[in-house]
């Protein structure tokens, strides 16, 4: 891949770092705000409960997404960004605007996903 299309991937790809690291930012701000107010009622700590359970997984979402991004900058800066870690071929530049942190080509995602399952979102 040349490098005018690494740096635009590059861009990319940190405009989604700062994206991501803002939700994390706001997601533990909504989650430590989530007190109880001397609310003693049992629904109402129930409903607390759940709200912070999920505060904190959307967080370990987006926490997800800052690791996948991370790594694709690192193969940016390794030279192997766009090349599927699978068999070494080229990742389609429409996919990669599409998933920017592809490790895989379209064929071998595939694969990967029906070998773990297609509730594991392995790597896109």
């Amino acid at each position: 891949m040349d490098a005018d299309k690494l740096k635009h991937f590059r861009g990319i790809l940190l405009a989604q770092l700062r994206a991501h690291t803002r939700h994390i930012l706001d997601g533990q701000s909504a989650a430590l705000e989530y007190s109880d107010d001397g609310v003693k009622d049992s629904v109402d700590l129930s409903l607390l409960d759940v709200n912070r359970e999920i505060a904190l997984r959307l967080g370990e979402h987006e926490s997800q997404m800052v690791a996948d991004i991370d790594q694709a900058l690192l193969r940016i800066k390794e030279g192997s960004y766009g090349t599927c870690a699978r068999c070494g071929g080229p990742i389609a530049e429409r996919r990669l605007e599409a998933v920017p942190t592809a490790r895989y080509d379209a064929a071998c995602q595939t694969l990967v996903e029906s070998q773990l399952g297609t509730d594991m979102n392995y790597s896109l």
